[in-house]
């Protein structure tokens, strides 16, 4: 099946200022199949945490509304970029 969008290249120049006056939608000027963020790739990892720890992230995503999951993901990354260590 053919998609119904024509593409058509663009100078570099006048894509930026596309984007910039945000007048015109640039998303048809873009490969968005292929399209990957960088540093984004996903590798599953296992860790065991004693039962209290599972008690209070359970407790604080309860709360929160989320998932234990979730709270992980957010909290593993701001500690991160804080460079907290000890």
């Amino acid at each position: 099946m053919q998609s119904s969008r024509r593409w058509r290249c663009v100078w570099t120049a006048e894509f930026d200022r596309a984007f910039d006056e945000g007048v015109e939608d640039v998303t048809g000027h873009l490969e968005l199949r292929t399209e990957t963020r960088p540093n984004r790739e996903v590798r599953r990892v296992n860790v065991d945490f004693p039962t209290w720890m599972v008690a209070a992230l359970d407790q604080e995503a309860r709360r929160l509304g989320v998932t234990r999951q979730s709270i992980i993901k957010m909290w593993l990354p701001e500690r991160l970029e804080r460079g907290e260590t000890r």
